[in-house]
């Protein structure tokens, strides 16, 4: 039901209630109010600096540990990469009968033999008395770069060195790795890198790179 308006009643109260202005300070505050609410843009609470602080190291965190993660992957394929056509060289020597271009037990007639065909010279040194005699020396090919390869024994094992100038490309040999049957070690020099396979034991595959460097160093490398 509408309401109806008593127009008699609504005279009477006009003309025989009180009336009171406003207080001016609470006109002058209701007014204000209004106009800073008409005046104040639509806001969301920003995130404290703390949270993008931690946002910020979080992605750098991130980023810090994806790019480690790719280099040491590059690094892991690499050296893998380089094994295999070291482990390649050594079976394709021993397949054709090819171990050495110059077939001498004499490091002063193995070591000549390089000159002009490489723009180095490998250390070749007398391993015999420590049971691992020279066999002589051929040229090889190894990740796209002219190689020497140093053949020494071990009783019916043959050992392949290989040795080639170290540059910016050059993948650090590992200290030991067992790939196809076969073991690998190496070093490096600044300016050489040695590779070292053979299907001999992984332990007297060391010892002998030991010696061997031993007495490569002795020469000036």
């Amino acid at each position: 039901m509408e309401p109806v308006e008593d127009k008699d009643l609504t005279g009477v109260v006009k003309q025989l209630a009180d009336q009171h202005a406003a207080p001016a300070a609470l006109r002058e505050r209701i007014v204000g109010a209004l106009r800073m609410a008409d005046a104040a843009p639509l806001r969301t609470a920003a995130p404290p600096l703390g949270w993008w602080l931690g946002l910020g190291g979080a992605f750098a965190m991130g980023m810090i540990a994806s790019i480690a993660v790719a280099f040491f992957m590059t690094i892991g394929n690499s050296q893998e990469r380089l094994a295999q056509e070291v482990v390649s060289g050594h079976v394709r020597s021993l397949m054709v009968a090819h171990l050495a271009d110059v077939a001498s037990s004499d490091r002063h007639t193995v070591k000549p033999w390089f000159v002009g065909k490489l723009d180095f010279l490998p250390p070749v040194v007398d391993m015999s008395s420590d049971g691992f005699p020279l066999v002589g020396g051929r040229l090889d090919y190894i990740d796209g770069r002219p190689t020497a390869a140093l053949v020494y024994k071990s009783r019916q094992h043959t050992i392949n060195v290989f040795v080639w100038r170290r540059d910016g490309k050059s993948t650090t040999p590992p200290e030991a790795l067992a790939l196809r049957g076969f073991n690998l070690t190496g070093w490096e020099s600044p300016e050489l890198q040695f590779w070292l396979a053979s299907d001999l034991n992984a332990v007297e595959l060391r010892q002998f790179s030991t010696r061997l460097r031993e007495e490569a160093n002795k020469v000036g490398l």
